[in-house]
């Protein structure tokens, strides 16, 4: 292990000491032959440093596009999103009309996309990934690449949820019950095509209930009547639903408590 250990040591020295003699080269046809050599063979980040080195002699000629192109991915490539983004923003700027300006649209778009964190965390890059992917739709009708970024908006699109859930959860999991209800109405409105939203209503409920039952007694009626309305918005919306059996347990229930605080006929579903 030892000897491996030293031997790729040494691979590595000879294989830097190799690209610092290419480096410091002062023809800059000779680095740009190497640069496509390393970006042909996935060094990219020796590809990098001499696409870098020779832009300014190429500047303005027929290879300027074809280098800047690839000097772009090779950010994209090494995982370094935010300057790829940057790259790619400014080949478009530089070439619009370029037959590769499709491609880098979506792919300036996609880098927003791989930046996009875990849903526990800030979700702007999230954010901006959906809106460059529609954006690109809407500018590219005809691309063979609107079909992943409609996928892709619907993942980011599936990311937010979780992230709005898991706090609307986190305020009924602290016994915040009325800001949990308004969080997952809110979650509901948000998501509407959701396969889960009968659960998010039934966790309304479920939050309105709890906290009618912990408020003081002159508020419970006009707080069970609450309850009682966001039931008989379930049953309309949510009719064949697996969970309408609770639905129909919380509704008695709220009925029966708002008789014990009111004169008034409890509110029955249509």
């Amino acid at each position: 292990m030892k000897f491996i250990g030293v031997l790729a040591l040494a691979v590595l020295m000879v294989s830097c000491g190799g690209f610092n003699k290419v480096l410091k080269n002062k023809d800059p046809h000779y680095k740009l032959r190497m640069a496509e050599q390393y970006y042909a063979k996935k060094k990219y980040n020796y590809a990098q440093q001499l696409y870098e080195d020779i832009m300014p002699y190429f500047r303005g000629g027929p290879e300027f596009e074809d280098i800047y192109y690839k000097y772009a991915y090779t950010g994209y490539y090494q995982g370094d999103y935010l300057n790829a983004e940057n790259l790619f923003k400014t080949f478009l700027e530089i070439y619009p009309n370029s037959s590769r300006a499709e491609e880098i649209d979506y792919m300036r778009a996609y880098t927003f996309y791989k930046q996009s964190p875990k849903p526990s965390l800030d979700q702007t890059n999230t954010i901006k990934a959906m809106g460059m992917m529609q954006t690109f739709i809407n500018t590219h009708p005809g691309s063979a690449r609107n079909k992943e970024a409609a996928e892709i908006i619907n993942i980011c699109r599936q990311k937010l949820e979780i992230k709005d859930h898991n706090a609307a959860q986190l305020y009924y999991d602290l016994g915040q019950f009325r800001a949990a209800a308004v969080a997952f109405n809110t979650l509901l409105n948000s998501y509407p095509e959701s396969n889960k939203s009968d659960e998010y209503k039934m966790m309304a409920i479920k939050s309105y209930f709890r906290f009618a039952e912990l408020s003081i007694e002159d508020k419970r009626a006009e707080r069970f009547e609450k309850v009682i309305e966001e039931c008989n918005e379930f049953i309309d919306r949510f009719p064949q639903s697996p969970l309408s059996p609770q639905v129909q347990e919380y509704l008695t229930q709220s009925q029966n408590n708002l008789k014990l605080y009111t004169n008034e006929p409890a509110k029955t579903s249509t």
